[in-house]
């Protein structure tokens, strides 16, 4: 019980927080998960990058980010971008720092404009 109290005093003091986490789990549903996506993965890790990718995409939506959007302009800046810093290009903090003006992509210019 010692373990979770500091959960729990988050969520009794931030009215914010939810009770459950059932409204991720709704996200990742909209992603199709089986067995014919899993036997394209070649490989375990191949799988857990697939999932990681996945929950980056429902992340994303879960805070009104394209997913397309956001990664064109992280895969650009990231390599500019000082690794003690890298916390700020999880969608929640580039929304607020970089969504009004991300990096475009030369390869489909029709989402340019």
């Amino acid at each position: 019980m010692a373990d979770r109290e500091a959960a729990l005093r988050v969520f009794l003091g931030n009215g914010a927080v939810q009770v459950d986490t059932s409204h991720l789990v709704r996200g990742l549903r909209v992603i199709p998960m089986g067995r014919k996506n899993r036997q394209f993965c070649w490989s375990e890790l191949g799988a857990k990058q697939l999932g990681m990718l996945q929950s980056l995409m429902v992340t994303c939506k879960l805070h009104g980010i394209n997913p397309y959007e956001y990664l064109v302009d992280v895969l650009q800046r990231v390599s500019r971008h000082p690794a003690k810093d890298v916390a700020v290009l999880t969608p929640r903090f580039w929304r607020q720092r970089f969504a009004d003006h991300p990096l475009r992509s030369d390869v489909m210019p029709c989402l340019n404009g």
